[in-house]
């Protein structure tokens, strides 16, 4: 297989009528999900829209989002999943960047979408999920025209997908990802993580982000079901997992926290759980100790980003590695820890330094973007991706904490990630992410900003102590602050670089 386009035509070959995805007001089977998507190539053909050009989605986790993916690989259009938090200046510039042509957007978005059009004359379509707004057509009428899908004849080594980072500096990046890289991601994580067509899958993962669309499509390759949220709620995941008998629930670490901290948690059967996987952001040990003991299932870890089209390592389902590590690269890809200063050396045994990868599920480049490419990816081809991480003598890797949210205090490197899996470990807290604030005597300080169990009474001085025996003096938190709830992402990972900007010092 070639390209993710032909997923949804071999499963409906090989198990026509096995439910494939199950919404809160939808199940299809592979046959139906084929022929949806089949329908929608058609009428973007019809509609002028041609090979190579880009389709852009936006809009919550839907069924429909799943088939106009499909309908616009199958048209040979390259797809653009977008965000749905940007904001409606950050839509433009995707829109723009990437030279989209149409646009599929859900309900709360097709009013932006169309007044975009005005100053955004390439788009020359936009397709309503849902009610259609003035100068947006049904996603039914799409759906109800008359047509055959072209045969998808593209190249293995063309692009598929242009997803863009989140531009936490400057605008964001369009990484441009193979259909080479997509299908191989896929197929990788299903055989990596065991999956066959017994699975049944909860996730709520956003479709339009790399890992969540790993999730849909490898369980799709493997001829899984997948239970698709709209939007992630800790009490109806963990029902819908009793519901539906899942075998496996997908999630960022976030996730898991907020479901051990719901009360739903002492009332349903997690027993048909086999395996679960997590990913996004560092999880502390505690907690994923917590979730194994009351699901039953081990939690495997893994680690992916954009600029790779979803995963890059990961634990093989039968060869459990220890908690914490992001396990080992995917067959045919390599990794190394590069020195942080010079990294054409190798960091020392032991020793913290950049992860980089190479192999085919590295991105092609940043859309028009060659100058920025360079920057990331070097010339053996090895991507620099930003984390921070060490090894093992076994060969498993360890993410110690992304680059850019290092903090420096009094000279001394403190790694956020440390002290949130520290502080995990009280008993009375549900979340916690940690973040620098400005200090005029030692230029930042850690600060904590701790969302606690219901009914927990606890104390900044508390939690500072309960450090004290777990982390050296530099590496304590100066400051705790206690919230409501934490800046989050659409995939759920807690936005650290948000954290100040939510809260100020508030001290």
């Amino acid at each position: 297989m070639d390209s993710p386009a032909q997923i949804l035509p071999a499963m409906a070959a090989r198990l026509p009528d096995k439910p494939a995805l199950v919404t809160c007001d939808r199940s299809l089977t592979f046959a139906e999900l084929d022929a949806a998507s089949d329908r929608i190539a058609a009428a973007l053909a019809a509609r002028g829209v041609r090979r190579g050009q880009t389709v852009s989605l936006i809009g919550q986790n839907r069924w429909e989002w799943v088939v106009a993916y499909h309908g616009a690989l199958k048209a040979g259009a390259v797809v653009n999943p977008i965000n749905v938090m940007l904001t409606t200046e950050e839509l433009a510039f995707v829109l723009r960047d990437c030279e989209s042509v149409a646009v599929f957007a859900g309900h709360d978005r097709v009013t932006s979408v169309t007044d975009l059009t005005r100053d955004l004359p390439g788009i020359r379509l936009v397709v309503a999920f849902g009610d259609a707004e003035d100068g947006a057509v049904p996603f039914d009428d799409l759906l109800s025209e008359p047509g055959t899908a072209p045969a998808w004849t593209g190249s293995p080594d063309g692009p598929s997908t242009i997803g863009y980072t989140s531009g936490t500096t400057g605008h964001p990046k369009g990484a441009v990802q193979s259909h080479r890289a997509v299908i191989l991601n896929c197929g990788l994580t299903a055989t990596m993580h065991g999956r066959d067509e017994r699975d049944v899958v909860v996730t709520a993962l956003p479709a339009p982000h790399v890992y969540g669309n790993v999730v849909i499509n490898s369980t799709f390759l493997a001829g899984g079901t997948v239970v698709l949220m709209e939007r992630f709620a800790a009490g109806e995941a963990l029902k819908l997992i009793e519901r539906h008998r899942a075998t496996m629930f997908e999630g960022v670490p976030a996730m898991y926290a907020t479901m051990l901290a719901d009360e739903a948690l002492n009332e349903v059967d997690l027993s048909s759980l086999t395996r679960c996987t997590v990913g996004g952001q560092t999880m502390p040990v505690s907690t994923m100790e917590r979730w194994q003991e009351r699901s039953g299932a081990p939690l495997i870890e893994l680690w992916g980003m954009t600029e790779i089209s979803g995963l890059g390592t990961t634990h093989p389902l039968h060869v459990r590695g220890p908690l914490g590590s992001i396990g080992v690269a995917l067959p045919g890809v390599q990794s190394r820890i590069a020195d942080l200063i010079d990294p054409s050396r190798d960091a020392a045994p032991g020793e913290p330094g950049e992860l980089l990868i190479r192999g085919p599920i590295v991105m092609l480049g940043y859309f028009g973007n060659a100058e920025a490419t360079a920057e990331v990816r070097d010339e053996q081809g090895w991507l620099h991706t930003g984390d921070i991480a060490i090894a093992d003598e076994s060969g498993n890797l360890f993410v110690v904490d992304r680059r850019k949210d290092l903090i420096l205090t009094g000279g001394y490197n403190v790694y956020p990630a440390e002290i949130e899996r520290v502080l995990s470990e009280h008993p009375g807290v549900a979340l916690v992410a940690v973040g620098a604030v400005p200090d005029p005597v030692k230029g930042e300080l850690a600060c904590a900003y701790v969302v606690p169990v219901p009914g927990a009474a606890l104390t900044e001085q508390e939690l500072i102590d309960f450090s004290v025996p777990r982390l050296a003096a530099y590496k304590r938190p100066r400051l705790v602050r206690f919230v409501d709830d934490l800046p989050k992402t659409s995939s759920g990972k807690v936005m650290r670089r948000e954290l100040l900007k939510s809260f100020g010092d508030q001290g």
